[in-house]
């Protein structure tokens, strides 16, 4: 919990119990369903959940932000933010469904009221939203052309214009490549997470924000 609060110094009484519950719960689903392997379930609050947080070091979500959590696994990034950030909702989704029963199972174990979860392949859903997010899941010209439809074209009221925002690492070039295949217009912003976070595993780790 000590570098939950290093970088986010002014949670709530709340949402300091909230996430400090995420240890325990994510060890007792990962002795049922290995959801996070035995290495990483140590470094928990570094490479999960501060990892998630990074998205809310580019942007503070407004209250009735909607967000699409693309392959959440166990939830992440989604619950992370959707502790952070109390008055948007999160739909969390992922084509395994004993990794929903784990982001579920922590979601009502720490009392969130704003996320909501289904099983399948995002393309199914009906809903639009303001913002998707992923984390290491797909290609980002891939996660692109599954949920283009889904970003609200017209409802515009944060500080970022409604778009994607992905959490990846490596060399990306061939990936913007192809979105711009896609789409010419879009834009892309590549930022390193070493621009918000000291611990030498962000030093190859970007979020890209694609509008």
């Amino acid at each position: 919990m000590d570098i939950i609060n290093k970088y986010f110094p002014e949670l709530s009484a709340q949402q300091n119990a909230q996430f400090a519950q995420l240890q325990a719960l994510y060890e007792d689903w990962n002795a049922r369903i290995n959801v996070i392997s035995r290495k990483d379930i140590e470094s928990l609050y570094e490479k999960h959940v501060l990892h998630s947080l990074a998205i809310a070091k580019f942007i503070s979500f407004k209250p009735g932000t909607r967000v699409l959590d693309i392959g959440t696994g166990g939830g992440f990034p989604g619950i992370p933010l959707a502790i952070l950030f109390p008055e948007s909702t999160f739909t969390m989704v992922d084509s395994i469904a004993k990794k929903i029963k784990v982001a579920e199972g922590v979601s009502e174990a720490i009392g969130l009221q704003n996320t909501d979860f289904a099983i399948g392949r995002v393309e199914q859903l009906k809903e639009d939203f303001h913002f998707i997010t992923a984390r290491a899941v797909a290609p980002a010209d891939q996660l692109y052309r599954w949920t283009q439809h889904y970003v609200h074209a017209k409802e515009e009221f944060n500080a970022k214009i409604n778009g994607y925002i992905f959490l990846k690492g490596g060399d990306l070039k061939e990936e913007y490549k192809a979105l711009k295949q896609i789409n010419k217009k879009l834009v892309i912003e590549e930022i390193p997470l070493s621009n918000y976070f000291d611990e030498p595993f962000f030093e190859t780790k970007k979020l890209v924000y694609i509008f």
